[in-house]
């Protein structure tokens, strides 16, 4: 699987592989051994989107920022899903709860206590403060390079809203402009107690708020960074680092070299440690199975942004090396748009679409994507391993394989006796080809022809299914996106509000196909202000329930992720946010 960016769709599978062992959670992943020192080779394809932790939004890329920037909360490596993906305190002192002062009896207010000897590598070194944080979490406004997940903070924290409104007007190409707005603008909601004490005022409660703080786009910045275009060419030569490592050099598309940042002290950092000496990222290999080759032989020790080969994995399955790691995903799932026009607006009635949910043979897709040690059938909207997933399954057929039978007296009753004309867009990467051939022979056995088309020109996600006016003239009926969540664990937020809150559709909307139910919409409010992770979880069950009950879309699997690393890596620990190794834990032989 190739590393994403979160909140948006896997781009590559897996291939065909039986594996009896090795399931992220069974521990391992490298295994102890090793030492400290040595250089780590990473090795893969393409620069990072952004290098600037206020925008940035692929897996690897907060990989990297990992390594050289810190956030109040965070999460520590770990081969066991349910220990990785739990939040854990990085510069604050402590997680805030209500029995110890950081979090009020109304859950609106944070009091963030700072760590003492967390330090930029400034020469004279200084410590990192509140006010640090403050502009870090300004930044995500910033109109030179906003923040694809400025949401989470405008929408949570009081007075955030009308300050990135502010902040859109400014001269994106003026460094000074920006840093000006940014120091001459306060946010009511984000106020410095004082150097080493945060206070965050919610509009209202949010049990998921330190995941939003523990993503990369709240990391501290210095007050270097005023001087700089947010990530820009000049930026991105001159980032500073308060984690165990530094940027020593940079060149664009072809190398990132990172050394140990002196300044950093183990006794401060829970959450990262500072094994290689050095780190060393090559770009430019556009081949998964070169890169795959190169770690097998030992010239590269990790992969950058490539998957395991598909034709690969089979003769890796007893190689101590290969991991097959959990996932909490709904990837690929077909969704509906159910503002076309076409068959007489077919797609707007529930029973087409649950016709469709009865259609399809989940258990032929599994198999694409390598069988049941690879992927899992995913039968509802929420996946295990996420908030709120309370396993059932409203269109059961046998063996998960379709029922054709109940397809067309489900669309016989809508009106449609014989049966629908369906254009359906599809991805040519990876699996998805083949996905939509599976999909399309299912459909034809209960009279519905899908008439597909290649999205040769890469404009499956930022045209053809995010702009309303193509969706109302009916230019795509069915399709076969992904999601990948930002984070595990507490994640209704990421997870069914950008899918199913139908207030949120419009241009670039991932509600794709204009999914909107009011009953669903006030699930999603109630579980937005719950003020613990428990009550939380019962609103999104419900909205998951909802969903499937109106078939908003198809669910099809959970993919998990295979991974690799060469013979000289030890101490290898899983980040599943990120989908790869975490850089700083790997230990040497």
């Amino acid at each position: 699987m190739t590393a994403v960016r979160r909140g948006a769709a896997v781009t590559a599978g897996l291939g065909a592989v039986v594996l009896a062992l090795a399931s992220c959670g069974s521990g391992g992943g490298g295994g102890g051994g090793g030492s400290a020192g040595g250089t780590l080779k990473v090795v893969g394809s393409s620069d990072v989107d952004h290098l600037d932790t206020s925008s940035v939004y692929t897996t690897w890329g907060n990989m990297l920022a990992r390594q050289f920037a810190r956030t109040l909360f965070g999460f520590k490596a770990a081969n066991n899903f349910d220990d990785a993906i739990k939040v854990q305190p990085d510069v604050a002192q402590e997680l805030p709860t209500t029995q110890n002062g950081g979090l009020s009896q109304d859950g609106k207010t944070y009091t963030i206590k700072l760590r003492t000897g967390v330090l930029w590598n400034t020469n004279p070194a200084r410590e990192v403060t509140a006010q640090d944080f403050i502009r870090g979490i300004k930044r995500v406004c910033n109109p030179a390079k906003p923040s694809g997940g400025k949401a989470y903070y405008s929408e949570t924290i009081v007075g955030m809203s009308a300050f990135c409104k502010g902040y859109g007007s400014v001269d994106p190409k003026s460094a000074s402009a920006m840093a000006a707005y940014q120091n001459d603008h306060d946010v009511p909601g984000l106020t410095a107690k004082d150097d080493k004490t945060l206070v965050i005022k919610l509009t209202q409660p949010a049990s998921d708020f330190t995941n939003i703080l523990a993503l990369e786009f709240a990391a501290a910045a210095p007050a270097e960074y005023d001087g700089y275009i947010p990530d820009s060419p000049q930026f991105r030569q001159h980032t500073v680092s308060d984690g165990p490592y530094q940027i020593v050099s940079y060149t664009p598309n072809k190398q990132y070299v990172l050394d140990r940042n002196k300044n950093w002290k183990a006794a401060s950092d829970p959450t990262r440690a500072q094994n290689p000496d050095r780190i060393q990222v090559t770009m430019g290999q556009d081949s998964p199975d070169v890169v795959q080759q190169q770690m097998e032989q030992g010239s590269a020790d990790l992969a950058w942004d490539q998957p395991v080969p598909t034709s690969r994995i089979p003769s890796l399955k007893s190689n101590p090396n290969f991991k097959i790691m959990e996932g909490s995903t709904s990837n690929p799932y077909i969704v509906f748009n159910t503002l076309s026009p076409n068959n007489n607006k077919a797609l707007s009635k529930v029973q087409v679409r649950q016709a469709i949910n009865y259609a399809v043979d989940k258990t032929a897709l599994i198999q694409i994507y390598g069988g049941p040690d690879v992927s899992e059938v995913l039968n509802q909207v929420i996946p295990p391993r996420s908030v709120g997933y309370q396993p059932f399954n409203l269109y059961p057929t046998p063996g998960n394989a379709g029922d054709p039978n109940k397809c067309k007296q489900l669309l016989a009753q809508a009106g449609y006796p014989n049966g629908l004309t369906l254009k359906f867009p599809y991805r040519v990467s990876s699996n998805h080809p083949k996905v939509a051939q599976s999909v399309q022979a299912n459909l034809k056995a209960c009279g519905i022809t899908a008439n597909l088309t290649p999205d040769t020109n890469g404009t499956f996600y930022n045209t053809t299914l995010v702009t309303p006016a193509d969706a109302k003239a009916g230019k795509w009926d069915i399709a076969g996106p992904g999601w990948v969540p930002d984070w595990y664990g507490n994640n209704g937020r990421t997870n069914i509000v950008p899918l199913f809150d139908g207030r949120q559709y419009g241009p670039n909307s991932t509600n794709y196909g204009d999914y909107n139910n009011p009953k669903v919409n006030a699930l999603i409010d109630q579980a937005l202000k719950a003020k613990d992770v428990n009550t939380a979880a019962g609103f999104w069950a419900q909205a998951d329930k909802q969903i499937m009950q109106d078939a908003a879309v198809v669910p099809l699997m959970n993919q998990k992720y295979p991974i690799f690393h060469s013979s000289r890596v030890k101490n290898a620990q899983y980040l599943p946010q990120y989908q790869a190794y975490d850089l700083n834990q790997v230990k040497l032989s």
